[in-house]
């Protein structure tokens, strides 16, 4: 007899033995006719006060044990000739892309601006250590995209279970630990992920598709209004069929080029503000109690989100668990924050983006406008900061009381930081919310948050795109520019890695 269960259970028994047990339990027979136990999701619930570890899990009774193999990914075919669709990034939403199109046996090239994951280090290493960008390759352009040295999450709000676990199983394949088909939180971790990226793109080459690093986009080959290929930054022409506009949300010049020619763009809410890094034993303490520090608990996260009455959200963004600020800028005279936690998660701090909604309503109708928008909180954080990407700062408690910070807490971003009034550098719109959210978060959700421990970096401004680059929601073909399939983050219709790699397989497969 097979049987599937829901249990709950005590962190103390979050064991093999422990689980047996409690599956036997659960089915009314005593452990020794429980022939076998697989996990099919795990999590961790810590609300009121009570945590649990939560297990879907496959138990097999009085039967031999014989656990279904995780699924396999489809061979590629071998791929010839010249290529047919362009595909513009190679972060998720592009390799993924790519690799919808060669299952089709449609034979694409991949062009990325940036540098390959080996290729990139060197310049983030220069930027943390001497504060010098490289506006072509950072931690935001380069193979993988901004998720690679950024986070590595796998969390996504996609319903369609079944194209979810493709997209993981193919990260497994290349690599990826197992465990993220069973996480409810799923997690690579930004030392991982680039392994796991370089064998998802050798798997594309292996097949005869291109990839190429250190290549820039820098218009689209018009025939009238339908796009029938690139123009790169060298002058070569790349003629296609599509063009698959996989950019990410921070290729400022694509949108620019975009605007000019006429495609259909539209401006979008996004949000921002600044990044709160917090000791993590803190957090863990807030969040687990007695059991701060559990082994089976692992560093602890948190979620926390508030509306109020003028519609104005305010809500944690990208939170990293025993994670590291990065500096994610791409222009030179700003500062953009964000960030990351390796695969064990083992830093002392936890950092999370804490930012508000802002639309339209607020920085106009113009499809460039959020752009602008972005672009001058980015550029005031710079001036606040005095330069080379140091960061401006005040302790959470003294930005609450709107005095600047005589000295500051460690704090994990490498460029440094500048005591500053932050007050002056967010505008009041998202300053003012975002005071009345951390009160409502220490009052109502999270008892010691807002405390003098905790540092906030001006800004995080990079949330999601500041515009849309409309489609047909039938074709994903650009409503102007036929031809033209914008898709994932950068186009507006996806946010994190997964749900970025979901929408280039759906375009992959919109394309006739």
């Amino acid at each position: 007899m097979r049987a599937a269960l829901e249990l709950a259970l005590h962190p103390d028994e979050a064991t093999e033995d422990g689980v047996r047990r409690a599956a036997a339990h659960a089915v009314g027979v005593g452990p020794a006719r429980v022939t076998g136990v697989v996990v099919r999701r795990r999590g961790i619930d810590a609300r009121k006060g009570r945590v649990r570890v939560t297990m879907h899990v496959e138990v097999w009774i009085d039967e031999a044990f014989a656990p279904s193999p995780p699924p396999e990914p489809p061979a590629l075919p071998t791929l010839t000739g010249e290529p047919e669709v362009v595909v513009v990034g190679a972060g998720p939403a592009g390799l993924f892309a790519a690799e919808g199109l060669a299952r089709r046996g449609i034979k694409p090239i991949v062009i990325e601006r940036g540098a390959d994951v080996r290729g990139r280090r060197p310049a983030l290493a220069r930027l943390n250590r001497e504060g010098v960008l490289d506006p072509e390759s950072n931690y935001c352009f380069g193979e993988g995209g901004a998720g690679t040295f950024s986070d590595g999450k796998l969390y996504t709000r996609a319903q369609k279970r079944g194209a979810v676990d493709e997209v993981l199983a193919l990260l497994v394949a290349c690599g990826a630990p197992p465990r993220i088909l069973v996480d409810a939180r799923p997690h690579i971790g930004t030392n991982r992920l680039p392994r796991v990226v370089e064998a998802l793109r050798e798997r594309l080459r292996a097949a005869g598709v291109d990839v190429l690093f250190g290549t820039r986009v820098d218009d689209l080959l018009l025939d009238g209004r339908t796009v029938r290929g690139v123009r790169l930054a060298d002058g070569r022409a790349l003629r296609a069929r599509a063009v698959v506009l996989a950019t990410g949300h921070s290729a400022r010049d694509v949108y620019t080029r975009l605007h000019a020619l006429g495609v259909a763009l539209q401006a979008k809410p996004f949000a921002a503000g600044v990044r709160v890094e917090h000791p993590q034993p803190l957090i863990d303490r807030i969040q687990y109690g007695d059991l701060a520090g559990h082994a089976a608990l692992g560093a602890a996260p948190y979620a926390l989100q508030t509306t109020r009455d003028d519609g104005i959200g305010v809500y944690s963004f990208c939170m990293c668990p025993g994670g590291f600020i990065v500096a994610a800028a791409t222009d030179a005279d700003g500062i953009v924050v964000n960030g990351m936690s390796p695969s064990a998660r083992g830093s002392k701090f936890a950092n999370s983006g804490m930012v508000v909604t802002v639309g339209p309503e607020t920085f106009g109708d113009d499809p460039l406008a959020g752009l602008r928008y972005q672009q001058a909180i980015e550029r005031a954080a710079f001036r606040a900061g005095g330069g080379r990407f140091v960061a401006p700062a005040q302790r959470v408690t003294d930005f609450l009381s709107k005095r600047v910070s005589r000295d500051l807490p460690e704090c994990s971003y490498r460029p440094g930081l500048a005591p500053a009034d932050l007050w002056s550098v967010l505008p009041s719109r998202l300053a003012t919310p975002l005071a009345e959210a951390l009160r409502f978060f220490d009052r109502n959700r999270m008892r010691g948050y807002a405390t003098s421990e905790a540092v906030m970096l001006g800004v995080e401004s990079r949330s999601s795109a500041p515009l849309r680059i409309l489609r047909e929601n039938e074709t994903l073909q650009s409503p102007s520019h036929p031809g033209l399939y914008p898709c994932a983050e950068g186009a507006g219709y996806a946010g994190g890695i997964v749900s970025a790699a979901l929408d280039g397989l759906r375009v992959a497969a919109a394309i006739p």
